[in-house]
């Protein structure tokens, strides 16, 4: 089986605001860039292929972790929030109210207004885990809180109608093992970033 490892980008200056960035494309703060100076990859990830979401908190992360190559793939981009790009979610429920509640409640096909839902993300995520199954490179990819979440659902069946199956540390790489198919299982998760 090929393995596959996920880190998510550092911190911006929306993520401490708690503003939804989606696609949105801010770099990382300046407390971002220095918390992801102190991370080091676990050792089990020194031959893997590096690759990274195309938006700069993403591929800033990846050129921090790792001195080599970075290609990056649309496929790992972060989940369309559409109209809601900027907002809260503590504004969207104020706003929108039992629309919102109702919209939530679906789970894997909770959808922003003009955006993407969990689901459409496993089906790019799908074709990106199939492409690195079948050049069997082990691979580590720097990416988004909403790819990993949908990734964790893959592997565990979790429709996301009730809270994760597994709390996920957003500061520490998540291990699967993905097979010919591309079908993720959970390897390791939690793995802390502070060096071999």
């Amino acid at each position: 089986m090929t393995i596959v490892a996920v880190i998510r980008h550092g911190p911006t200056a929306w993520n401490k605001a708690r503003r939804i960035q989606g696609r949105a494309d801010p770099g990382l703060s300046d407390a971002g860039r220095a918390a992801v100076s102190d991370w080091r990859p676990p050792a089990v990830v020194d031959d893997f292929a590096w690759i990274s979401s195309p938006l700069k908190r993403a591929h800033e992360t990846a050129a921090l972790l790792h001195d080599g190559e970075v290609t990056n793939d649309p496929r790992l981009i972060e989940m369309d929030w559409g109209d809601w790009e900027s907002r809260t979610l503590d504004d969207l429920r104020h706003d929108l109210g039992d629309a919102m509640v109702e919209n939530e409640a679906q789970g894997l096909d909770f959808t922003p207004a003009g955006g993407e839902s969990p689901r459409q993300v496993q089906v790019r995520l799908q074709d990106w885990l199939a492409a690195v199954a079948a050049s069997g490179q082990d691979t580590i990819a720097v990416t988004h809180k909403g790819v990993i979440r949908a990734l964790l659902s893959m592997a565990t069946g979790w429709d996301m109608t009730t809270p994760p199956p597994v709390r996920l540390d957003w500061s520490s790489a998540h291990l699967f093992h993905i097979d010919d198919q591309g079908r993720p299982a959970i390897k390791l998760l939690n793995v802390g970033l502070d060096g071999p």
